[in-house]
């Protein structure tokens, strides 16, 4: 009986956190967590990034905050004019303004990358997370698996596939990112539950007789999802890029949607006698990658033990 009192007061001092800090308010015991949001707020590229990340995601939701006009309507009397009062921008080769479509491009991206890394994370998780914790058979399998998905490249993947796909809406997209993308989430939640399995806490609990659901919901998976949760940030605005190269290239989305991939494509034959018509879409397109990967670089610094 004593044994057990031992491993179970030793189990939950793990749980709850590490010691207290010499810094640290008396009964508040800090954590990965804590200490990972205090870093990020002191750090000014995290905030820098969240904060054009948030205005990105509030023009998403709300074009018409910043552009009140319709994307599809266009004039072709004015195609390829420059910048004029009330279009900063300029118009495109169908004379539909520059600013309006670049502004309402922004929900087609965000969409999609949000939805594909939300998918992928979540995929890959659940299977990595699985065959870390049970391995055997189901470990061998997976791993041959991923090898397969990992054999082909993305692109040429999106040509094949998406190209038979006759709907102009996100979700084609979002399905070929997800169906992609889950293996490399997939290894690196394998590699963080196999390494967090082996730690003295989840021992503990395995002695006191809790069950994998629990030692994998309570134990194993808040200190093995920091990794994923990184390499998802990072990802995101991969896939928000990748949206773009796949609408670039005619197979990802399709007009009448509108997309800063799109925008591009019909922009590049003009690019000598109206270069704003891909600068604007361009530049936002390039803005809002830049803006995940370095909230990325913050998350990852913030959550890397070795860097404290």
């Amino acid at each position: 009986m004593g044994g057990a009192m031992d491993l179970a007061t030793s189990e939950g001092a793990l749980i709850e956190g590490p010691a207290l800090g010499p810094g640290d308010p008396a009964g508040k015991p800090r954590s990965l967590w804590s200490d990972a949001w205090r870093d990020l707020r002191r750090n000014p590229v995290f905030i820098i990034s969240a904060l054009v990340i948030l205005f990105l995601v509030v023009i998403a939701i709300w074009p018409q905050l910043i552009a009140s006009g319709n994307p599809l309507s266009c004039d072709l009397a004015k195609r390829q004019q420059g910048s004029q009062p009330g279009h900063p921008f300029g118009f495109d080769g169908q004379g539909c303004d520059v600013y309006t479509r670049t502004v309402h491009g922004a929900r087609n991206s965000i969409t999609v990358g949000v939805c594909a890394t939300v998918g992928v994370a979540l995929l890959g998780s659940v299977l990595g997370g699985l065959a870390g914790f049970f391995g055997g058979a189901w470990d061998a399998v997976l791993s041959r698996i991923t090898d397969i998905f990992f054999a082909i490249p993305v692109v040429l993947g999106g040509l094949v596939l998406l190209s038979v796909v006759t709907s102009n809406t996100v979700w084609p997209v979002i399905g070929f990112m997800v169906l992609l993308g889950w293996p490399q989430i997939s290894r690196i939640a394998r590699g963080s539950v196999i390494t967090a399995k082996q730690n003295d806490y989840v021992q503990a609990a395995r002695a006191l007789g809790a069950s994998n659901s629990r030692m994998l919901l309570r134990h194993i998976a808040p200190n093995a999802v920091a990794p994923v949760i990184v390499v998802a940030t990072i990802a995101l605005g991969t896939y928000i890029a990748l949206e773009a190269t796949l609408s670039y290239l005619g197979v990802g989305l399709k007009p009448p949607a509108v997309s800063w991939g799109i925008d591009i494509s019909a922009a590049s034959g003009y690019i000598r006698n109206a270069p704003h018509m891909l600068l604007w879409p361009a530049g936002a397109l390039a803005i809002t990658v830049l803006a995940f990967i370095m909230l990325g670089d913050a998350v990852r610094d913030a959550l890397d033990p070795k860097l404290r």
